[in-house]
């Protein structure tokens, strides 16, 4: 049986080479999505959120913040996020706020850089959260120079996505993921039940 597309490790995406070994030609498709969603708690608003956001039938893998060799960042929108089996594991990178009172913000958002000289781009993602979308914006700037500067002025900025809610009267939340892909629980089957 063949696995659906973006699928780890052995991931065909839709469009982009089979992924290889790390001198192949393959990339790395690493899709980022935002979404924003109301609940009667936190954990319900999250929920909304990633279901807005393509990614709530998953159990999601937060991973740092490297972008590997060879790997494309595309923004695409909820529908177009990874796909697999409900409780596949996703593996992300995502910023998450969260606004429980009448009138407040809940802004997330996500950076990447890349390294322009290096062969295949390796680069850096960075996640903040925050509860105005300036202090987001400056916070991802910041990250993004001071990740470059401790590697040597190598990274430059190539994309922002933010998100944001606000709070009526039930919490909500703000979320942007990416996600490098997904992978099923065939490895963690046993036979002997």
């Amino acid at each position: 049986m063949e696995e659906p597309p973006d699928r780890v490790p052995h991931a065909r995406l839709l469009d982009a080479p089979q992924i290889g070994s790390r001198s192949g030609p393959g990339r790395l498709l690493i899709r980022v999505s935002m979404g924003s969603g109301t609940g009667p708690t936190r954990l319900a608003a999250f929920d909304a959120a990633l279901f807005a956001a393509g990614v709530a039938g998953y159990n999601i893998i937060r991973l740092s913040s490297v972008v590997p060799p060879h790997a494309v960042v595309r923004e695409v929108p909820g529908p177009e996020q990874v796909q697999g089996a409900p409780g596949d594991v996703a593996y992300c990178v995502y910023a998450a706020a969260y606004a429980s009172n009448p009138g407040n913000q809940a802004w997330a958002g996500l950076a990447w850089a890349i390294d322009p000289e290096q062969s295949g781009g390796a680069g850096v993602l960075v996640e903040h959260a925050a509860c105005s979308e300036s202090v987001v914006r400056r916070d991802l700037d910041a990250t993004i120079e001071a990740m470059s500067r401790i590697r040597g002025h190598r990274y430059r900025m190539t994309g922002q996505t933010v998100s944001s809610a606000v709070c009526i009267d039930h919490p909500v939340c703000a979320v942007v993921v990416a996600t490098y892909g997904t992978a099923g629980w065939s490895d963690l089957l046993n036979s002997e039940v």
